[in-house]
């Protein structure tokens, strides 16, 4: 049971690490204009220099919620991380995490709607050729993925 806990506590420390990187690093999407790789995130559009992401006035509103959705995100991430310590030691023996798997589900709530509007809503890059989706698209919803599977352990395990 210790190994169990442990390898959830490292785990969840991993889903913290990959949602400060996804929500903070600017490589949601990639794309190529004359040869020179661009990248765009949440905050800024990068080529050979970073400049304020430009959207038009109708998708700002859409990435000023995914912005604050990662956020958010990550708040209850960590405050998720310090309940469970707190409960690791203040939690009588045969009760579960209830508490911590309520907040890290509302974390898991907001990765989902942060990415599905992101998803939605900034799937190309205007003026850029062979445009994908980069790293920090992909470590949001790998972060949603364990979100969801820690949240649910956390709810499931008692303290023995």
């Amino acid at each position: 049971m210790l190994v169990l806990l442990a390898g959830i506590f490292v785990v969840h420390i991993a889903t913290v690490i990959m949602l400060f990187v996804s929500t903070i690093a600017n490589v949601w999407m990639v794309g190529y204009s004359d040869t020179v790789k661009a990248s765009s995130g949440l905050w800024l559009l990068c080529n050979r220099s970073c400049r304020q992401l430009v959207v038009s006035s109708s998708d700002d509103a859409s990435l000023k919620a995914v912005q604050a959705f990662m956020i958010l995100s990550i708040i209850f991430s960590v405050i998720a991380l310090v309940i469970f310590v707190v409960q690791l030691f203040t939690l009588e023996k045969g009760k579960r995490f209830y508490i911590t798997g309520a907040v890290m589900l509302v974390c898991w709530l907001c990765i989902l709607i942060g990415a599905s509007i992101y998803t939605a809503r900034f799937a190309k890059m205007s003026g850029f050729q062979e445009v994908h989706h980069g790293y920090c698209f992909i470590l949001a919803w790998i972060c949603f993925c364990f979100s969801f599977i820690i949240s649910i352990l956390y709810l499931v395990l008692r303290k023995k």
